[in-house]
């Protein structure tokens, strides 16, 4: 194994972090959004979406760290390889290709709440009146 094996996860790796920390940002400002328009009393349907919400950014964070995790033992992967360590060096990117599995599995799961969240919204909208 070379240097450029592991140098290959690099972009792939800051792309999925650059793209779990927009899903965070979105979701933060959506919290902020219904916190000002809720005011003191929350309604049955906003009580739903804040426990997926919550889900949802428990697992964002889930999604971030290992990434990260991976995206470093990748980094220390090619240093391995770089001071001629070659079995340490397989090993460290072997445990970063798990993690980045965990990652993007654990992302498949947030996405699958994410649904959970529009059928919230579809079933509120289902339940006013035709016009």
């Amino acid at each position: 194994m070379t240097l450029t094996t592991p140098g290959l996860l690099f972009p792939a790796i800051s792309l999925l972090l650059l793209a779990y920390t927009n899903r965070f940002l979105v979701l933060a400002q959506l919290i902020r959004e219904l916190n000002a328009r809720e005011g003191e009393s929350i309604r049955p349907l906003v009580r739903a979406q804040i426990d997926n919400l919550r889900k949802r950014i428990k697992l964002i964070r889930f999604m971030q760290v290992w990434g990260v995790v991976a995206f470093l033992l990748c980094t220390f992967s090619m240093f391995a390889l770089f001071i001629d360590i070659a079995l340490t060096g397989i090993i460290l990117f072997g445990a970063s290709l798990c993690c980045l599995i965990l990652s993007l599995f654990t992302s498949l799961y947030e996405i699958h709440i994410s649904c959970d969240a529009i059928e919230i919204e579809l079933q509120n909208i289902e339940k006013k009146p035709t016009a």
